[in-house]
């Protein structure tokens, strides 16, 4: 069979069937979808772009215009991330109650975690700037701290962490893992959204790193590359699935360094 002949003839019924996988495994979701990952992408964009004025844009700014270029950056990506969380909310509410209408609740609720969200921004910024100068720090071979703004995979990976984490406390779904994973592309550095992570925390290299959900690390603390903070075997439920919201990663406690290539395991493990 020629190939035209198969696109005219057979194609249909491949589509129609992936159609009803779709529809039954993944559309009934009504979940963000592909759309709405690049949408997460574009909010980060942007949320750095106000973090970070002139890092993140593509052509050079007018230092005149940051006030009003900051202001309409964290406009348009609160917007956007409010539907966007709305949208997540609503798909776990007609889970539950089994309606296919708009929730106002779920719209109250993504409507508050926004402001709430937009107001820690100052301070996201200012764990940054001790992020960054922690980097300095601990780097013989940083020179300028705009080299690290601009080059250090630890920054770009953090500066995504700290706006993840705070919509992770909010108990926001999906969207926290979205950015999460969207740093751990970007510079081989795995963060899980709900790692809690003290101030000015640098790691040197980064590729390879792998820090868990429930680890908890102090200030002051250098990691270099290849280490992970990771679990031990799960404790499972009587169906044989891992149980969901232990403590399962470690505790790293302040002034710490751990050096390439290590491994620590265990929600009862402490260093330092």
């Amino acid at each position: 069979m020629k190939l035209n002949d198969w696109l005219n003839h057979k194609l249909p019924d491949v589509a129609r069937t992936l159609e009803e996988i779709n529809r039954t495994r993944f559309l009934n979701d009504n979940t963000i979808g592909l759309a709405g990952k690049e949408r997460v992408y574009r909010v980060l964009h942007l949320l750095r772009s106000a973090l970070f004025p002139g890092v993140y844009e593509k052509y050079p700014i007018d230092e005149s215009n940051i006030n009003i270029l900051t202001g309409n950056n964290i406009r348009t990506a609160a917007i956007e991330l409010r539907e966007l969380i709305e949208r997540c909310f609503e798909n776990e509410c007609d889970k539950k109650v089994k309606e296919n209408k708009k929730c106002t609740e779920c719209r109250d609720r993504a409507n508050s975690i926004i402001i709430n969200f937009l107001e820690q921004l100052p301070e996201i910024r200012e764990l940054l700037h001790k992020d960054i100068e922690a980097a300095y720090e601990g780097d013989p071979a940083a020179l300028r701290r705009e080299e690290i703004m601009l080059s250090y995979p630890s920054i770009e990976a953090l500066s995504v962490h700290r706006l993840a984490h705070v919509l992770y406390k909010h108990k926001v779904p999906i969207i926290p893992r979205i950015m999460s994973e969207y740093a751990h592309q970007k510079t081989g550095i795995d963060i899980n959204p709900g790692a809690s992570i003290g101030e000015y925390f640098f790691i040197d290299h980064g590729t390879g790193v792998v820090i868990g959900e429930t680890c908890v690390i102090g200030n002051r603390v250098k990691i270099y590359q290849g280490v992970t903070l990771g679990a031990k075997s799960f404790t499972l439920d009587e169906k044989g699935n891992p149980v969901k919201g232990v403590k399962r990663h470690p505790n790293i406690e302040d002034n710490v360094i751990i050096y390439a290539g290590a491994t620590i395991l265990g929600g009862d493990t402490v260093i330092g």
